[in-house]
């Protein structure tokens, strides 16, 4: 193992004992028909913003049946604080016929199948594979997740996620993957904030070259 993976180890360790209570997902499910057409609605909107929305969704169209037969209209009305509601909802009930027509009714559980969906990203298929099915594909992401892996040093691409994506497969044990996306997250939104990261309590801030303490 080469210093710089004994590093990514280290720096996952602290992040699991610092935030135990992290969450697998910010978006709130009870199925997985309900986490993928949340995580398509998640696109350029906050998960708290979806949160909001998804109990009147799922309230008036709660199965894949009630949402690909829904108004495309009256869809649109109620995501419409989420922005780009009119594309979003065709999305989503297009989504549901498609759950119906090709996967018998349930949300398939393969990258090539999911990504199928329309608005359904590579992104979205490695959030729904290690949340609702616990397989680790890839890595998820996020603004948060992008971020801190870049300030890590883990990745010298910035905003590049297919690259950043890349390097941290290489850099992690595809056993580890799934626990980088929920710590890294929850150290993202927690701590290494976009603007004013709290260098001076961070967990790593020894084992991060971009930490303001000069480390």
């Amino acid at each position: 193992m080469s210093e710089e993976e004994k590093r990514a180890i280290e720096v996952l360790r602290k992040l699991i004992e610092t935030y135990p209570d992290a969450p697998t997902t910010y978006l709130n499910f009870t199925n997985p028909f309900e986490m993928i057409i949340s995580t398509i609605l998640s696109a350029r909107a906050t998960d708290a913003g979806v949160n909001k929305v998804t109990p009147l969704l799922f309230g008036k169209y709660p199965s894949p049946k009630k949402l690909a037969e829904a108004n495309v209209d009256e869809v649109a009305t109620i995501i419409r604080p989420l922005g780009a509601y009119n594309r979003k909802a065709e999305y989503i009930t297009k989504t549901s016929r498609l759950i119906i027509e090709n996967f018998g009714g349930e949300v398939p559980n393969t990258l090539e199948e999911i990504i199928t969906f329309p608005g359904a990203s590579r992104k979205t298929a490695n959030v729904i594979l290690q949340v609702v099915f616990g397989i680790a594909e890839g890595i998820v992401m996020d603004t948060h997740i992008m971020r801190v892996s870049f300030r890590l040093g883990f990745s010298q691409h910035d905003k590049k996620p297919e690259k950043i994506e890349k390097d941290i497969m290489q850099l992690f044990p595809k056993d580890k993957w799934i626990s980088y996306v929920r710590f890294i997250s929850a150290h993202g939104r927690q701590t290494c904030k976009s603007r004013n990261p709290m260098c001076s309590t961070c967990s790593i801030n020894n084992l991060c070259p971009s930490s303001e303490l000069g480390n």
